[in-house]
């Protein structure tokens, strides 16, 4: 048990050399194309989403994790722009009907993705594909308000998506990219405008914090219209709500997460180690006392406290004249001479102590009251007597 406790020992501080050197060694680079508002990393829309207010003044930021059917309908639902940033968007023909009544009543949304799913995708014809030159893909306006001298470079191949199908009978082209083809489009619904862009990264951190495409996002964003509210659909985008529990901590760094697991197994199989049967320790049974003697002397003291002297010596003859039945087959009945012979002759006694003994006997039997002295001498007399006959 001790060598196993010095292992644990030696285990634990491992262990905890292990943690120290992976809490403090650089984490790498997530590249992965979370579009979380709250992500920091360079695919994530944490930049964005806290720079809403500078694209729209006075607005009133609210995220939603409802489906657009169950935010807008039958719902209280304020006059705003709507933004969907995701990897695919998937709606529905009721989710359609819903965002089709909130555009109609002047309102808009904006839906930046890779690919787009579902009804949405049926009814304005759309499909995204991705340029096949060896060239990244630059972007740029239609409108010469917006239009930038220079086409936008973005980092790698973040901007090399492009609409290769579309309505092109209600869609108007807002943006294309160097090879001509449209990557940012729109579709007017009664007094409403739905904006559709193929490339959701060049909204991401990255490419907002990047000189050479800093202002795209946000002339992208400036064809909405100010208003009062805008949602951010989180729903579309399967984030997680944000977890409270004391362990996000732990899983949200891997290194940290990993070490929990492996604290977690070295504790259960330490567990299973302690529960294996041990040796009972074999308990020390004490010898039977032999109590016969302070039965005796209980008994002996009742007796002397009642100070019943003919009762004691006549029990004390009965049990004389009954060993002598049992062990030497005398008669006792009667105690005269000739049962004074056969006892001296059976047991070779003083034929002097066999006349001694009887009559002390007989003496008993005949008295109502014994004396001390008549007591102690039948005493005597008794185990002289099983002396004599051993």
């Amino acid at each position: 048990m001790k060598d196993f406790k010095i292992y644990l020992s030696i285990a634990g501080i491992l262990l905890l050399i292990y943690l120290v050197a992976q809490y403090n060694k650089p984490n790498p680079i997530n590249w992965s194309p979370t579009f979380y508002y709250k992500d920091k990393i360079p695919l994530g829309t944490y930049v964005l989403y806290n720079q809403l207010n500078t694209f729209f003044p006075q607005a009133n930021v609210i995220r939603t994790d409802k489906s657009i059917y169950n935010t807008f309908h039958d719902s209280t639902a304020l006059q705003g722009n709507y933004l969907i940033i995701t990897r695919t968007v998937r709606i529905n023909k009721f989710d359609f009907n819903e965002l089709v009544k909130f555009l109609k009543n002047g309102n808009s949304a904006f839906i930046s993705c890779f690919n787009v799913e579902g009804f949405l995708a049926d009814t304005l014809s759309l499909d995204i594909a991705p340029e096949t030159a060896k060239e990244n893909a630059r972007l740029n306006f239609t409108s010469d308000h917006v239009k930038q001298a220079e086409d936008y470079t973005f980092y790698k191949d973040l901007s090399n998506q492009y609409f290769s199908s579309f309505d092109t009978a209600k869609a108007t082209v807002i943006g294309k990219n160097n090879f001509g083809h449209a990557t940012y489009i729109s579709f007017k619904f009664g007094k409403g405008t739905l904006y559709l862009s193929c490339n959701p990264t060049v909204f991401t951190n990255i490419s907002i914090l990047r000189s050479k495409s800093t202002d795209y996002a946000a002339k992208a964003l400036s064809y909405l219209p100010e208003t009062q509210n805008v949602y951010w659909d989180e729903f579309q985008n399967g984030d997680i709500p944000e977890d409270k529990s004391p362990m996000r901590v732990f899983f949200e760094h891997p290194d940290l997460q990993w070490a929990y697991y492996l604290s977690l197994a070295g504790m259960i199989i330490f567990v299973l180690f302690e529960i294996k049967r041990r040796q009972r320790i074999i308990p020390v049974i004490e010898p039977l006392t032999n109590s016969t003697v302070d039965f005796v002397n209980v008994v002996g003291q009742v007796y002397y406290e009642k100070r019943n002297n003919a009762n004691i010596a006549r029990k004390k003859v009965l049990y004389l004249l009954e060993h002598l039945r049992e062990e030497y087959q005398l008669k006792t009945n009667k105690l005269d001479g000739e049962f004074i012979d056969k006892l001296t002759a059976k047991l070779n006694l003083e034929p002097e102590f066999a006349v001694a003994l009887v009559n002390h006997i007989l003496y008993i039997n005949e008295s109502i009251h014994v004396s001390d002295a008549a007591l102690i001498e039948l005493n005597k007399l008794i185990e002289q007597f099983y002396t004599k006959s051993r």
